[in-house]
């Protein structure tokens, strides 16, 4: 992969005794294993439709082979721009078959911010479902060949042949690009190898979070590692997986009829409308292995609800698109319990180091950033050969905690004031980018504000050039420019001498928060 200087130049930092485990593995092979040994078996299924372990393989290698027939090659990118649907996981198996990375493209982002997502991969080809065609081509960047779901899709798969594809992927090959909010207001592509896929299932299947020959329940948007990663696990374990077209709580609740759950992943600002339709319903998995993620962004009751319920512990994780589950979620939040603290533990078969600004260990009971090194960990953000990120084999993660007596992690701040809503990554950054074209604005800065559906959401405060500026106009500035979810959800016109300053100039984002907080009903 002679352009993937990012994956080339990180992928002999990870270590541990998985790498040479892996070594010769791709997620081609294990999931080849799995439909031999069960070809019978519901690989898939979507509504009424149901997709055979034997199915799949063969309409996969059919795609695989169109690729290869079209010129597309090992470390080519193709793209995908799609709703979840039973042809994204055929992609994404095709492309490990072939070593090509799929570029999954997040349909939530401004068209500003897909063409630069697009013109940063140049794919070969774009596959789009028909929902989303027209936006596509309304995009200002070349997307390659476009082939719509569909019947051309068919089409195309009929021209091929169903034998066994072209065995040319190696571990180290990208598998999958997911894009995570850069701190420069655009997207970066991070570029996940199928050895780190790999490594992400079985660190899984240790600490007991996935469960081989499971269901999972694919229902986040497949652009996010929480259903790639997981469904891909699932694949390679003979396990089921069922798609489900974003979030719908009667959906989620039928699927789970009957259903032998692994982990039945609700995110920040879902579990209370989960907890209503799971206690209208008398539908409940056969069983469950456990339930939710991110319990810092859940509120606690929440958490002793849902777990109540459906009779299964609540994940306490912490992990990242960079690093899969890992660093910090093995551990689990009993049954009916309201927890007030909420301890991470460290997942096997990785390195977690706390640093100060200057790389060196702090003591445990001080804070300090997060360093990771494990076989999970992603090959380098696309086309950025050299990240701060990762400093002497060690990615930083830019999240500060502490080590307890007993060897658990807690969870102190996040460096550079990330805000994460609901699930999603917002760096104040990609709004104030926004606020600050505009001539009605002074000056605009962003933090987040506590909030008890999404866990947290972004409020900006303005100095503003025009006095009737109003919420309204802030939010008119703002959409078709970011992503719906990254609009702030109130602002604060103040005086500029209102904005706490440090003595370079810097705006204390700390102390606005404070304000937030300190506000009544907040």
């Amino acid at each position: 992969m002679a352009e993937t200087t990012g994956a080339q130049l990180h992928s002999s930092t990870y270590g541990g005794p998985l790498a040479s485990l892996a070594s010769g593995l791709t997620v081609a092979r294990m999931f080849r294993q799995a439909a031999l040994r069960y070809p019978e078996r519901v690989a898939l299924q979507q509504g009424q439709r149901q997709v055979s372990y034997r199915e799949l393989h063969a309409r996969s290698n059919r795609l695989a082979h169109a690729l290869a027939a079209s010129g597309v090659r090992r470390g080519d990118r193709v793209a995908i721009f799609s709703e979840n649907r039973t042809e994204y996981v055929e992609l994404q198996l095709a492309g490990a078959k072939l070593g090509i990375i799929v570029a999954c493209q997040n349909w939530r982002m401004a068209p500003g911010e897909l063409v630069h997502c697009l013109s940063l991969i140049e794919p070969k080809a774009t596959f789009v479902s028909e929902r989303y065609a027209d936006s596509l081509r309304a995009l200002d960047c070349n997307p390659g060949r476009i082939v719509t779901f569909g019947t051309p899709y068919e089409d195309l798969l009929a021209t091929a042949r169903d034998a066994d594809a072209p065995d040319v992927a190696h571990a180290e090959d990208g598998l999958v690009i997911l894009y995570t909010s850069g701190t420069t207001g655009l997207p970066k592509g991070a570029v996940i190898s199928q050895r780190a896929m790999i490594a992400r299932s079985i660190i899984g299947e240790i600490d007991r979070v996935i469960q081989p020959g499971a269901t999972f329940i694919a229902w986040a948007p497949m652009f996010h590692m929480v259903s790639t990663d997981n469904a891909l696990a699932t694949l390679m374990r003979g396990g089921k997986v069922i798609i489900i077209d974003g979030f719908n709580p009667a959906a989620i609740v039928r699927a789970c009829d009957g259903e032998d759950i692994g982990w039945l992943q609700l995110m920040p600002g879902t579990v209370e409308q989960a907890v209503a339709e799971f206690k209208s319903s008398n539908v409940r998995p056969r069983s469950l292995g456990s339930v939710g993620c991110m319990a810092d962004l859940v509120p606690r009751t929440q958490i002793a609800e849902i777990t109540d319920v459906l009779q299964a512990p609540f994940i306490n994780s912490f992990g990242s698109t960079e690093t899969g589950s890992p660093p910090a979620s093995k551990n689990m939040i009993p049954i009916g319990v309201v927890q007030e603290r909420l301890p991470k533990e460290q997942n096997s078969m990785c390195e977690i180091r706390l640093v100060d600004p200057d790389d060196n260990d702090v003591a445990d009971g001080e804070p300090g950033e997060l360093a990771f090194r494990g076989p999970s960990l992603f090959s380098g953000y696309w086309k950025i050969p050299e990240h701060q990120d990762f400093q002497n084999g060690w990615f930083h993660m830019g999240d500060v905690f502490h080590r307890n007596p007993d060897g658990t992690l807690e969870f102190v701040d996040r460096r550079k004031y990330l805000i994460k809503s609901g699930g999603e990554n917002i760096y104040p950054a990609e709004i104030e980018r926004v606020l600050l074209t505009s001539p009605r604005i002074a000056d605009a800065v962003v933090v987040r504000r506590q909030d008890e559906r999404w866990g947290e959401v972004p409020v900006a405060f303005i100095v503003a050039n025009d006095p009737t500026l109003s919420f309204d106009d802030v939010i008119g500035l703002c959409r078709g420019k970011i992503a719906g979810y990254k609009l702030p959800k109130a602002i604060r016109i103040v005086a500029d001498s209102d904005l706490p300053r440090s003595t370079t100039g810097k705006v204390k984002r700390h102390e606005l928060e404070a304000v937030l907080k300190a506000e009544p009903g907040v």
